[in-house]
């Protein structure tokens, strides 16, 4: 390989060209093209809600150095000009209802909803995901259309969109409905037997699905049109930056490349194979 200068690497950095890591992740494009002013000086502080597997890949804020989300916020605090992605993790319930504070904002696939906008704000989407229905592998073929799950005992994550979908529109009975605290403890349930399927986003239904080896299947989605944006306190300067760097990272290709490198092969299945169903 050849040597390049100082000069030759001022270059390359000037035109956006040099290379670094944040964590595990490739970071591109030009180190502060957007600068933000960040509630921590030089590091991007983002919440979360683990687990997160393929979107944050690590059981703790110290062990995730790689996923679609991290990579993500890797990706937008090189554009912004900083160096470090500090990662909190939070409760689900006060993040979305804008108690949680001293963060930049938060990226946990969380859905954009009019809702929700009334206490906090959005981004512009980076992500689309529907509704999936995971079962134990031995019941498919039970539980494989809409009228399956009419007398089956589902369980969703409090304070979801899947939450307000499964009372709403599908209007399940509540003796049928068992409600938890996150997604982890919703898994183990179906795992023992004490709900027949767990109902929240495709993308981590199928993440789940991949890592049961076997045990678990995505038998289904409803089509909701829902899209995933990073969450701000209400009014926050850094938004219109931020959304400027979505664009930039939308139109480079590096939203695909994320999705291909950390969504795919984690899930192991397309998302647009999982049928479609209707309410």
């Amino acid at each position: 390989m050849k040597k390049i200068g100082i000069l030759g690497l001022a270059v390359l950095a000037s035109l956006g060209m040099a290379q670094t890591k944040i964590g595990n992740c490739e970071v591109t494009g030009p180190k502060g093209q957007f600068p933000i002013r960040p509630a921590v000086a030089g590091q991007l502080t983002v919440q979360t809600n683990l687990p997160g597997p393929g979107f944050w890949n690590g059981d703790s804020p110290a062990t995730i150095k790689d996923g679609f989300e991290y990579c993500l916020a890797a990706n937008i605090a090189h554009r912004a000009g900083l160096d470090k992605v500090v990662v909190q993790n939070v409760a689900w319930d006060a993040l979305i209802a804008g108690q949680t504070r001293n963060f930049d904002f938060a990226l946990s696939q969380i859905t954009i909803t009019e809702a929700r906008k009334r206490v906090v704000d959005f981004s512009r989407p980076y992500f689309s995901s529907d509704i999936g229905v995971l079962v134990r592998a031995a019941d498919k073929a039970k539980f494989n259309a809409p009228a399956s799950l009419k007398t089956a005992r589902l369980g969703v994550q409090q304070a979801t969109t899947a939450a307000k979908f499964l009372s709403e529109t599908l209007k399940h009975p509540q003796n049928l409905t068992r409600v938890f605290p996150d997604v982890a403890a919703g898994f183990t349930a179906l795992r023992a037997g004490q709900i027949d399927a767990f109902i929240i986003d495709t993308s981590i239904v199928l993440s789940e699905a991949a890592k049961s080896g076997g045990a678990l299947a995505v038998v289904g989605q409803f089509k909701t049109g829902e899209n995933y944006g990073a969450l701000f306190t209400k009014g926050n300067p850094n938004r219109a930056q931020v959304d400027k760097i979505l664009e930039a990272l939308e139109k480079d290709g590096t939203l695909k490349k994320l999705s291909q490198t950390y969504l795919a092969k984690e899930w192991g299945i397309d998302p647009t194979t999982v049928p479609i169903w209707r309410p």
